[in-house]
């Protein structure tokens, strides 16, 4: 059977794994093969390699991807020189676990191509970007290809694609914007064969311009591409620019909701007079917390997006119109708590059928229970807070 969409990040011999283990020592036994499993999706490392020519945009490419300008604290040195003299790591603001590494362009001086393999340490990266502002070179296809016998994914983006367009534009060529863009990229891909790359993804993007060319279609294929435990770490660390990403985020956050529960769950079964109402408020807290930033609803992000959208901040905090914002404290989560309680008996049934072995582990009374409900009623209204922001920043319908 395979796993729901909504579903843990637990294999159906692991969640069997689960239940006899429960059966035979009680679900006591159980917390720490969860707590494993909750330790892994919050330490989960993505090193994520950029690379390219000269001016070709890697910097600039870097600080779009983690919401940031040249000026802003942290972001990648940009210019017509070559800044990179070696692997440069650029953690991302809100997820440091997802690192963006600036690397010398192959091909340079200080890195003929024939180094270049041994001294960039290719094997540490999960995937990587090579980034061209114009063609792209046999270098590249060179780097591609070792990249390919490691068994790691290569994706080649043309940069500063407005450049192509306003030259047809002063020249006073008169031309369709889609056809243009499908015959550079046709051309990239052509040469890319020729060089011995086969069928290569190229995506014709412009930095700053998250929503616009290939740039949508890139960060959903990054994903795509990526397991299921990386691939929640990708997507919770794109900046909300469309619906479509802050959707996809909740639902790889309703995964991590049935993990916290399921923990919550198991603790609260151990009987120690106030584990369990304890462990829960702390779980609860730090949930919270957590979502509120992963959907870019903190302080620091919305004032990301504000440069990247071009409105005021105050434009994007009046459409955040939730409590949840604000201090999550111990009272504030008791509150919910007793709010929750008569309606999460009340769906007991319902979510304990739906995944049967999980449910056969908890009772309509438990803190498995009441941690669901609780965080997934507060992962719909941070969510309707996040799109709320996402349409006034983007006029998105």
């Amino acid at each position: 059977m395979a796993q729901s969409s909504t579903s843990p990040f637990f294999s159906l011999e692991e969640l069997k794994n689960l239940k006899s283990t429960s059966e035979t020592g009680g679900l006591e036994k159980v917390v720490p093969l969860i707590q494993r499993k909750v330790n892994e999706l919050d330490n989960t490392e993505l090193n994520i390699a950029v690379t390219g020519e000269t001016g070709a945009g890697k910097s600039t490419f870097i600080n779009t991807m983690r919401g940031l300008r040249k000026n802003d604290k942290g972001a990648a040195k940009t210019g017509v020189k070559e800044t990179t003299m070696e692997p440069t790591p650029y953690p991302h603001p809100n997820l440091p676990n997802v690192c963006f590494w600036d690397l010398p362009g192959i091909g340079s001086m200080k890195f003929p191509a024939n180094k270049y393999m041994e001294k960039m340490k290719l094997k540490k990266y999960n995937f990587f970007i090579i980034v061209s502002d114009t063609r792209f070179t046999e270098n590249d296809a060179k780097l591609a290809k070792e990249i390919k016998q490691l068994g790691k994914n290569f994706y080649f983006v043309r940069s500063k694609i407005d450049n192509d367009l306003n030259s047809l534009k002063m020249e006073g060529v008169k031309f369709n914007t889609d056809e243009e863009l499908e015959k550079i990229r046709k051309y990239s891909v052509s040469n890319l064969k020729q060089a011995g790359i086969s069928s290569p993804s190229v995506f014709l993007i412009l930095n700053f311009k998250v929503n616009e060319f290939d740039f949508p279609a890139l960060k959903e294929t990054l994903a795509n591409n990526l397991d299921d435990i990386k691939k929640q770490v990708f997507l919770l660390s794109l900046q909300n620019t469309t619906l479509e990403i802050i959707e996809e985020k909740r639902k790889e956050l309703v995964k991590r909701i049935w993990m916290l529960a399921i923990l919550s769950g198991a603790v609260g079964a151990v009987p120690i007079p106030g584990l369990s109402f304890a462990c829960d408020i702390g779980i609860l807290m730090t949930a919270i917390i957590d979502f509120r930033k992963y959907l870019g609803l903190d302080d620091a992000s919305l004032q990301r997006l504000t440069i990247m959208a071009g409105k005021p901040v105050e434009v994007l905090k009046a459409e955040v119109k939730t409590p949840l914002v604000g201090e999550i404290s111990v009272e504030f989560v008791k509150r919910m708590l007793v709010g929750s309680a008569v309606d999460a008996i009340s769906v007991a049934e319902a979510v304990l059928n739906f995944i049967p072995v999980i449910g056969s582990l908890f009772g309509a009374g438990s803190s498995f229970l009441m941690t669901y409900k609780l965080l997934n009623d507060a992962l719909n209204e941070l969510t309707e807070n996040a799109q709320r922001v996402v349409k006034a920043a983007f006029g998105t319908d």
